[in-house]
Order: C-alpha cells, then sequence, then structure tokens
C-alpha cells in the first residue's frame, strides 16, 4: 500500500489526510502540536466574496469552488467522525461606518458584479433590518448570501477524529527534513528517527519554509503573517450572522456561533515569528467592534490569541507537486486556509492517487515563483 507522509497537522494537513484515508492511501501526519496553531485561533468566514481583492480572480474563483463544496465536506466529515463543525450558510453582511467607507464598499460591488457575483446593496436601515444591534451610525452594506462559516476548532476535531477512525497515523514530532535521494523518500524527525515514505506532502503552515534538505526551487516562499482575534460570550447568540465591517477604512469582522461566542478580529501585522498578544491589538479590534455594534462592550470576554498565517508572494496558496518527484507542497493559504480546506483537500489527494493535479489547482502550482 502506498505510504504518504504529510508535514503539518492544521486543517490543511488533517484535511488531505483523511481524503487520501477515503482514496485507501496509508498516511501518516508529523506535527508536534496538531490543530493547534493558525487553525485554533482563525475566526473560520467562509467569505471569498467579501474577502475579494483586486486581482486575485483566480484565488476568488478557488474560494468559491471550496465554499460550494463545504456543505457536502462538513456532512461526510460529520458522518465520519461523529463531530459537530458547527458549519452555518446564512450569509456574510459587510457595512460601512461613514460615506467613504461606503464609497469602498460600492466600488467593490460594482467589482463583483462584473464578475457575475451575488451581492446585494443595502442602506443603513437595511442593514439595522437585518441586524438590530448595528450602530445608527452605519451608512449602508453589502450581502452575500452564499457567504457563511465553521467553527475550525470543531472542524480540526472531527478530522482528527475522522483521520483516527480511518487508521490514521498521527506521530507527535517535528519534522526537520525531508528525505531526498533521486526523489523524495521521507521525513527526518526532531527526535532523530526516520520516516520512510512514497511521497511526502509539506503542508507546514508559515515554517514550510524551514524545512531542510530541499534544493531552492522547492523551498516555498512563505512568510508568517500575525493575526490577534478576540472571542467575547453573551447568554444568547448577539449576531444572526457574520458581520464585516469597514471603519474609517480599517476592517474588522465578527462572527457569531449558536453556544453565545462571538469571535472578533483579525489584526494583520508583519512580525515574523512573535506571537505576543498586545494591548494595542485587542484595543483596535475592540474599538472598531464597537463603533459597528456598540453593545459588544457589554459582553463576556472570553478569550485573545495570536496566530500566524502563512503568507506567499501573490496571497495564494502553492499546490500540487514540486520540483522534487515525489513532493507535493500544499502552503501559502494566507486569510483562506479554513476556506480552502476542502478543495485542497480533495486536490491534494487525487494528486496523490493519480500523479496528475486537477484542474482546479493548476493556476496555484509551487512553480510559479521560481518560473
Amino acid at each position: 500500500m502506498r505510504h504518504v507522509v504529510i508535514v503539518g497537522g492544521g486543517v490543511i494537513g488533517l484535511g488531505i489526510a483523511w481524503r487520501s484515508l477515503t482514496r485507501g492511501i496509508r498516511v501518516t501526519v508529523v506535527d508536534p502540536e496538531p490543530a493547534s496553531k493558525a487553525s485554533r485561533v482563525a475566526a473560520g468566514m467562509l467569505t471569498p466574496v467579501t474577502e475579494l481583492g483586486y486581482g486575485e480572480d483566480a484565488l476568488l474563483r478557488l474560494g468559491i469552488v471550496s465554499r460550494d463544496r463545504f456543505p457536502s465536506f462538513v456532512a461526510e466529515l460529520e458522518e465520519a467522525s461523529g463531530v459537530d463543525t458547527a458549519f452555518r450558510r446564512d450569509g456574510v453582511l459587510q457595512v460601512a461606518l461613514d460615506a467613504d467607507d461606503l464609497a469602498v464598499l460600492d466600488e467593490l460591488r460594482r467589482f463583483q458584479e462584473s464578475l457575475g457575483l451575488a451581492a446585494e446593496a443595502l442602506t443603513g436601515r437595511e442593514c439595522r433590518r437585518r441586524e438590530p444591534m448595528l450602530a445608527p451610525s452605519v451608512r449602508g452594506g453589502l450581502f452575500a448570501p452564499d457567504d457563511g462559516s465553521v467553527d475550525p476548532r470543531r472542524l480540526s476535531a472531527a478530522l482528527l477524529a475522522a483521520v483516527d477512525r480511518l487508521g490514521g497515523t498521527l506521530i507527535r514530532d517535528r519534522a526537520t527534513e525531508i528525505l531526498v535521494d533521486d526523489r523524495a523518500a521521507g521525513v527526518r524527525l526532531a527526535g532523530g528517527d526516520s520516516l520512510a515514505a512514497d511521497q511526502v506532502v509539506l503542508a507546514a503552515g508559515p515554517w514550510s519554509h524551514e524545512i531542510k534538505g530541499l534544493p531552492p526551487d522547492a523551498v516555498p516562499p512563505v512568510r508568517p503573517v500575525k493575526g490577534q482575534v478576540v472571542r467575547l460570550r453573551s447568554a444568547v447568540p448577539f449576531l444572526g450572522r457574520t458581520v464585516r465591517g469597514l471603519v474609517r477604512g480599517s476592517s474588522v469582522y465578527l462572527v457569531p456561533r449558536a453556544d453565545g461566542e462571538l469571535v472578533i478580529g483579525a489584526t494583520q501585522e508583519e512580525m515574523g515569528y512573535d506571537t505576543t498578544v498586545t494591548a494595542g491589538g485587542l484595543w483596535e479590534l475592540l474599538r472598531d467592534a464597537r463603533e459597528l455594534v456598540p453593545g459588544v462592550t457589554e459582553l463576556a470576554f472570553e478569550e485573545v490569541s495570536a496566530g500566524l498565517r502563512p503568507g506567499s508572494p501573490d496571497n495564494a496558496p502553492m499546490l500540487g507537486p514540486s520540483s522534487v518527484p515525489g513532493l507535493l507542497l500544499a502552503t501559502g493559504h494566507f486569510r483562506n486556509g479554513v476556506l480552502l480546506t476542502p478543495v485542497t483537500a480533495d486536490a491534494l489527494a487525487e494528486t496523490i492517487a493519480t500523479g496528475e493535479p486537477p484542474e482546479v489547482i493548476r493556476p496555484f502550482s509551487p512553480g510559479r515563483f521560481h518560473d
């Protein structure tokens, strides 16, 4: 039986592991602390439309494909694992605090319409009708009906359980080196042991470029991008759906859970591997959230955390075969790791099984930077 070693146990690595196991492939996941990094900090928005950036059309299409796979992906995963992922697809409301913010949203709406995307323009009153807790000063907004959210902590737990139930192996150690002869042949662990494999998948997020043993043209150009997130709690859900807001040019989002948790995020900081939670980061998030939803300051404080997203030079992931035979990359997902989990898991499992990457991920070949 073919043996694949996956370096990295976040939602991307675990998703690939689960989908590969369903194809009858033997899988070992190597991670000293699985499901504990960006996957644990992330809010879990599934918002390819509201995350849209100019010049990122290919990434947008990939995000829409993955978002539309989420219902069947989580249904199968929840059945396989017995874990509820708190998936919901009830739309995302994006609002503007002042006239300048509204002008930005209006420009975004025209761009979305030019791409044939659904985005309904709303007045301030219409926004408050959908979310009564919004401030009277909110000028207007957009509604993306097909977007939604999932709880990444529950998603990670479900993937861990599914991998275990299907016989996958989890090694809680750090991979320090990819073993390469004429092809990727396994990994060396920090504890000193070596693990042989027919194929290796490098899915170690912002640490992917630190794994030794690779030629320069196979090292993924990823960097850590820090994000701080606040979690509050109320006795009942505070908002009916995810709200993203522009507050005098700054972006903030509020993601509600059915159990009363409210996730507020996220900062975006180029601070290397620093994961310090700062007073300034916490203040900025609560300041902007309060401008949009004044009642947020009455909620109970639960947690503040910081994680590292794997950024790439073009903000898009590196997916598929590298320049080293037998080595596949699945990293550089930046802000979209949770959103892109289904399409990444399916595409990488297919590549492992058949040797050919599916068309959907070919624009994101790791070789595009070195070419």
